[in-house]
């Protein structure tokens, strides 16, 4: 469960060990980084929208960027994006594909519904850390996103 209601980082990852993996890449990166961790592209709408088991949740802001692997149970990856980028509330949320899938398929499917980016998990483990760390680098430290409380009231 998420502990924190606002969270830098949405990581929506079915593989307890990736998600491990990620979240001490990440750290690594920026020590100060909330990362939030759900398990399928339900338990992510959820918390985005603040509602079934986050509904207690204030939506301040927008994670920073999501992490979205394709391939869980329950609501999959390719579902929760489209969802994502079909909710004006949320829609603008960079999302980052974060899968093992190299298929042709799910990279076109995924950059056809908004996806921000496609990463392919390398399968070595340090080659992993290394990639979630640059990836970590480029979203949390160079790029901006607007703030959901910087929006004109009549926006939101």
């Amino acid at each position: 469960m998420i502990e924190h209601q606002i969270v830098d980082i949405l990581l929506v990852e079915d593989n307890p060990c990736d998600a491990e993996l990620t979240q001490r890449a990440l750290k690594e990166c920026n020590a100060s980084a909330i990362v939030g961790v759900v398990t399928n592209g339900g338990e992510a709408l959820d918390f985005l929208l603040a509602q079934g088991a986050f509904s207690h949740r204030d939506v301040v802001e927008n994670p920073r960027v999501i992490f979205l692997d394709l391939k869980m149970p329950r609501v999959g990856g390719l579902e929760c994006l489209r969802k994502i980028r079909t909710t004006e509330q949320i829609s603008s949320v960079p999302v980052v594909i974060l899968s093992s899938s190299a298929e042709e398929y799910d990279v076109m499917e995924s950059y056809g519904l908004g996806a921000n980016s496609y990463i392919v998990k390398p399968v070595d483990h340090d080659d992993f850390f290394e990639t979630v760390v640059n990836v970590g680098n480029y979203w949390l430290s160079m790029n901006r996103v607007p703030s959901l409380a910087a929006l004109p009231t009549a926006d939101r």
